[in-house]
């Protein structure tokens, strides 16, 4: 994926105020706007041009741009690094699901979520505050029992010069059993605030879950590697496996290989209905590090006669 320079396109300084923006996203729709532009690639142009103003208006997002950016020109090969954006209070507004068709693939992986109206956004009434939206990093465990997390964020607020501050909020949240990455939390009321007195917006916090030494998800489906010992695969053995939901005893079928899988039903993350855990097999030999071993792996080489390389094995 290639790094796309918003502030090149809009044709404006990285230090542009929030007017400066503006100005320059207003000169370039009179330019491209496809109804009124005589250029050949208008319409094409006019999508990059919406595209800039919907990041580079939006005080969260550019800040988050900013942030991620740095250092990177149009054009680079870029990827974002996982919870890049996981501090971040990102506004609900901005673009509808039609609207985001339009926009590039730069703009989806970074943007495409937090910024849309996926997750159950909602129209907002009038003088009610926007929704806003944040991504919230949790631990897989969490998702089984359901837990309390203290969560704190960065509220962006625009300044005139076009440099954005932030206040710092931290909140606890209840983590309800069984949470999915990317399922939306909505917090009533917790989102912008209203105006005259009119009721504040929602936060929609969007689960992911932090990378684990142990296990992996897909869906509501765990998975994990289980280490096992040469007799074991070979005579079949039940073994202790500890999952996040306690400590399960699993039988390896005999003649288990490295690769094999094993599926436990309803053992991955709770719900309707809940998932399963995968095991992959791992079979693990133990080192040759004594003369007595390294004795018996030359018994065991002279009366299998085995070459693992050969076809049928």
């Amino acid at each position: 994926m290639q790094f796309k320079d918003y502030y090149q396109t809009l044709g404006v300084a990285r230090g542009a105020s929030a007017e400066d923006i503006k100005k320059a996203f207003r000169r370039l729709a009179r330019k491209y706007h496809p109804d009124v532009s005589k250029e050949k690639d208008a319409e094409a142009r006019m999508k990059e041009v919406n595209e800039a103003w919907n990041v580079l208006s939006d005080p969260g997002k550019r800040a988050a741009y900013d942030r991620l950016g740095a250092g990177f020109q149009s054009g680079q090969e870029f990827r974002p690094p996982p919870g890049w954006d996981a501090p971040f209070e990102f506004s609900s507004r901005g673009f509808s699901p039609g609207e985001e068709a339009d926009f590039s693939d730069f703009f989806s992986e970074i943007f495409g979520r937090m910024g849309g109206m996926r997750g159950g956004a909602r129209a907002r009434a009038a003088g009610r505050g926007e929704d806003t939206r944040a991504r919230v990093q949790l631990d897989i465990e969490d998702a089984f029992g359901g837990v309390t997390r203290q969560v704190s964020l960065r509220v962006p607020a625009a300044e005139a010069s076009g440099r954005v501050s932030f206040r710092d909020r931290t909140l606890n949240v209840r983590i309800p059993k069984g949470v999915a990455a990317g399922q939306v939390i909505r917090l009533a009321g917790q989102g912008a605030p209203g105006a005259a007195g009119h009721p504040a917006g929602d936060l929609l916090l969007e689960v992911e879950f932090r990378p684990h030494p142990r296990y992996r998800v897909d869906g509501r489906d765990l998975l994990l590697t289980v280490p096992v010992a040469p007799w074991e695969a070979a005579l079949g053995a039940v073994v202790p496996v500890h999952l996040p939901g306690g400590e399960v005893r699993v039988r390896v079928p005999e003649g288990a290989q490295s690769g094999g899988q094993l599926r436990l039903r309803g053992k991955g993350i709770p719900g309707e209905p809940p998932g399963d855990a995968i095991i992959e097999l791992r079979v693990v030999q133990p080192p040759a590090d004594t003369p007595r071993r390294r004795s018996l792996y030359e018994t065991m080489a002279r009366e299998f006669a085995f070459d693992p390389r050969k076809t049928g094995n």
